[in-house]
Order: C-alpha cells, then sequence, then structure tokens
C-alpha cells in the first residue's frame, strides 16, 4: 500500500514478526524511547495518535477486519483471487496455500497486529500510571486518553473473541467455556493464558465501562457537529455502542438494547435517507479511521474502469440477491447508482464506499447498527418491527414492504439481509451469521454452505508452539496450591 501518514509515526518495530522487546520501548511510533515519548503531554498524544493509525493497517482494520477477508468470507464478491477457482478454498484454515486466499496466512497476519496495538496500547496505560499526573496537568485529558487506549484494548479484542472464539455464545452454554484467546492487560512479551470465552467477555465489558467513566465529560456531545471530530476516535457514545455490541453478542438483551436506544437517543447522529456523493453515508458513523489518501491506498481493491475483474466486484446477480433487486430498479438507495457503479458490459459492479469517500473514512461503528440489535433485544414484537423497518424507510424501501418480527425466526431473517445490505464492504455480516448461529447455503452464493468449522478460526502456529502450554498452567496451579490455594489468576 501507498500509506502516506502525515503524522509521522515509524511502524518498524509494532510490526516486527513475533517479538515484542524490541518495540515495547519505543511507542507506537517513532524511535524515541517510551521514557522520553512520555514525558510530554504531546508525547501521549502521538502515542494514542499512532495507535488509531495502526488500525489502519490492511492486516486489521485497512482491508481484513472491514472489507477484506470478512467480507470474502461472507461472499460478498464474485472476484476469485489468481490461483484458486472455488470459492470454497477461503475456508482453508489449517495450511498454508501458495494461491487463492491463503487464509491460514491472512489470519495470522490479522492475530499479529492485533495483538501487537494491544500491547502498545497496554504500554500507553502504564506510563499513564507512571507519569500521568506529572506531565498531563488537565485531568480531563488524562481520562480521555486512558478512556480511549481501555475502549481501544476492548474494541480489538472483541474482533478476537469473534474470530478465533465459540460459535453462537449466547445460546450455548458450553461456547462460554471454550478457551480461545488471551486477555493481554501487560506491556511485555510474557506468555499468556488462553481465557474461557465468558472471561474474555467479561474482560472486555469491564474495560469499555471504565472507558465509559473516564469519558463521561463527553456524554452531551453531539457527534453531528463535525467541528468537534470526535467520531474518528472512540469517543463516550462509540464506547456505549460497543457496550450494546458486545451485551448483544453475549445474549443480554436488556443491557444490549439499553445501551443501543442510549446511542440512539443522545449521540446526536440521526438515519439519511440520501447517500448521494456519501456512499459510506458517513454521518451516521459513530467510531470510524482516517485513512489518509484513502482512494489511492485501495485503488487495488476499488477504482472504477473499463474492466474490473481485478477489483472487488460483485455479479450483478449477485447484487440483485443481496439487495433483493430487480435489474437496475430498486428503492433501496443501498443499492443504486449512488452506492454502486455497474458495468453493463461486463455484467458486473463494485461498491463506491471506497471510492467516493471525501471524508476518507472507514466506518466500524455506524448508527444503524444499534437499531439493529434494539430490534433484536426488544421484548415486543411491534417494538422490534419499528426499529428494523426504521432503517429501511430511510433506506428509501416503502412502509408497504415493512417487515414483521412476531417470531425470534422472522427478526433474525429480517436483520440477516439487512446486515448484508447495510454493511457490504465493511465486514459485519460474517460476524452476524457466527453470532446467531447461521449455517447453510448462502442466498446470495448458491454453491457455498457454511458448517460451524467455516466459522470458528484456528490458532496460529506461533501460538500454538511458543504461547501458553498446560505445562505452565499446572505450575500456576501448584504455585497458588503451595501459596494456600484459592482462585488461579492468570497473568496478566
Amino acid at each position: 500500500m501507498k500509506k502516506r501518514i502525515h503524522i509521522l509515526i515509524a511502524l518498524t518495530g509494532i510490526l516486527s514478526a513475533y517479538s515484542c522487546s524490541d518495540w515495547l520501548d519505543v511507542t507506537p511510533n517513532t524511535d524515541v524511547p517510551a521514557k522520553e515519548l512520555f514525558t510530554t503531554e504531546n508525547g501521549f498524544k502521538s502515542a494514542l495518535a499512532g495507535l488509531y493509525i495502526t488500525m489502519t493497517e490492511e492486516d486489521t482494520y485497512g482491508k481484513n477486519l472491514t472489507f477484506g477477508l470478512m467480507d470474502q468470507l461472507a461472499q460478498m464478491y464474485d472476484r476469485l483471487p489468481e490461483g484458486t477457482t472455488s470459492r470454497n478454498s477461503i475456508y482453508i484454515y489449517d495450511r498454508e496455500t501458495s494461491g487463492g486466499y491463503n487464509t491460514k496466512g491472512t489470519l495470522a497476519n490479522v492475530w499479529r497486529s492485533q495483538y501487537n496495538i494491544i500491547a502498545n496500547a497496554n504500554n500507553l496505560l502504564k506510563w499513564l500510571d507512571l507519569n500521568g499526573e506529572s506531565v498531563i496537568a488537565d485531568s480531563t485529558t488524562r481520562n480521555m486518553i486512558r478512556g480511549e487506549a481501555l475502549a481501544m484494548r476492548a474494541f480489538l479484542h472483541f474482533d478476537l473473541l469473534r474470530g478465533w472464539g465459540p460459535m453462537n455464545y449466547a445460546a450455548d452454554n458450553a461456547a462460554k467455556d471454550a478457551k480461545c484467546i488471551p486477555y493481554r492487560t501487560v506491556a511485555d512479551h510474557s506468555k499468556q493464558p488462553l481465557l474461557p470465552a465468558k472471561e474474555i467477555t467479561e474482560n472486555i465489558l469491564k474495560d469499555l465501562k471504565e472507558a465509559r467513566e473516564c469519558l463521561k465529560h463527553e456524554k452531551d456531545i453531539d457527534l453531528s457537529d463535525r467541528t468537534v471530530n470526535r467520531n474518528m476516535r472512540l469517543n463516550y457514545h462509540a464506547v456505549n455502542a460497543m457496550l450494546a455490541r458486545v451485551y448483544s453478542y453475549a445474549g443480554e438483551k436488556d443491557s444490549a438494547a439499553m445501551h443501543a436506544k442510549m446511542v440512539i437517543e443522545e449521540c446526536g447522529l440521526a438515519l439519511e435517507s440520501s447517500n448521494e456523493n456519501d456512499p459510506i453515508i458517513s454521518k451516521e458513523v459513530i467510531f470510524g479511521l482516517n485513512m489518509h489518501e484513502l482512494k489511492d491506498n485501495l485503488s487495488e481493491y476499488f477504482a472504477i474502469g473499463d474492466k474490473m475483474t481485478t477489483k472487488y466486484y460483485l455479479n450483478l446477480s449477485t447484487l440483485n440477491s443481496i439487495f433483493e433487486s430487480v435489474g437496475t430498479e430498486s428503492e433501496d438507495m443501498r443499492a443504486k447508482g449512488t452506492a454502486f457503479h455497474r458495468n453493463n458490459e461486463q455484467q458486473c459492479a463494485i461498491s463506491l464506499k471506497y471510492i467516493e469517500n471525501d471524508n476518507e473514512i472507514i466506518p466500524l461503528i455506524r448508527l444503524p447498527e444499534m437499531y439493529y440489535i434494539a430490534c433484536e433485544a426488544a421484548a415486543d414484537s411491534e417494538d422490534a418491527a419499528f426499529y428494523v423497518n426504521t432503517v429501511r424507510n430511510k433506506r428509501g424501501i416503502s412502509k408497504a414492504k415493512d417487515v414483521a418480527c412476531d417470531t425470534d425466526e422472522q427478526r433474525i431473517a429480517a436483520l440477516s439481509k439487512e446486515y448484508r445490505k447495510e454493511f457490504y464492504g465493511e465486514g459485519q455480516y460474517f460476524w452476524f451469521l457466527k453470532t446467531r448461529g447461521v449455517t447453510g447455503t448462502l442466498a446470495h452464493s448458491p454453491e457455498v454452505t457454511l458448517v460451524e468449522e467455516n466459522f470458528i478460526f484456528p490458532l496460529p502456529d506461533t501460538e500454538v508452539e511458543y504461547g501458553w502450554t498446560e505445562e505452565e498452567e499446572e505450575n500456576m496451579e501448584e504455585e497458588q496450591t503451595e501459596q494456600g490455594g484459592g482462585e488461579i489468576t492468570p497473568r496478566g
């Protein structure tokens, strides 16, 4: 990628292959030692900005955890990479492949990159504890930095949990005990144990609640006021949105509904009825990332030309299936020419979300998701229908076509269609299917039948070879016993 960044953050250490020791003494940004960087308020702010910038790399949210791998896994594109003729080959997780998707290698890069950012967030928090009060006079600024770092740690761990954790967590009691990933709260290269999914979820919620408390001074900010420019950061409303997302994942419907409604009522954003010149619908972004020169950086994947066969295209028939449209006729603005460029000669189309994106935004949380969470969590079927149909009507679908949500099956069916439409190119649909335990043949890709094994990522080889071992678990148990028993508390 031709990444040009205004804030000059050197990522040489942070992306080192598997060792943490080289980059924990410089943070995430410069070759300035951490003990020097964290002696000024600007140093702390630069370190935090560096974390957001690193999240735009292609191994994380600049590709694979948004429009790239995640939407490929959900079969949102008809383009097949060179080296394969099978759409099903993307689900080869157990071995490296020299051509095609090489999903195993991609997942290893995602794992490494997520934990690198987490470690640097932990490093920032460590130095904030050491130097924060003496360096940053204003307590609100200190709280803002702490709140964003905690929220980022939770956000990154949650996507690791969604990938490497169990399927259908809310409905499967056994899934809660499945050991899946470490929850790292230390800024070093020590091995950390794989924790049960339930414990990971509890840690995520703990970090988010602490982050919200740190950011409570932002409760009254209006995200529609672009002079505030907080919707490109993990702001107070974004933390509430993440709480809604995590509670929804966990099946805690009352808490999910409460936080989703708080965001809808308090964040200042409103659902838009037009995506003209703004297919990403940036006015609905609660939290996103700025990618400098986004259009140039992503032209390898999204660009309009005579032929789009090297891009992330979909056939017109697939587009019509995803968006339930007939030919070029659609009430839904998400399927119109304001959202997709159609090449009638090639009979394919390409999303405009990363082509006509003047604000250079990679959206990570948008307002419609809060309506969908409120729909799924609603105790009353009429309330559920209200939330999902409100989004549909804003997108141009007439009230005559409102959907019913009288049963759980109707809600999931309606939401499945809406997630795949609303978040096309944003990587959320695969997570929706996994979280709800939806398997079977995809309507828009009938040659693919998803099974549970397609949804659970195996640990990278490096974690298996160099990570926490049963022997270390046994040693910890012995230490706890010698010290008088009690619960085993994983280090970090």
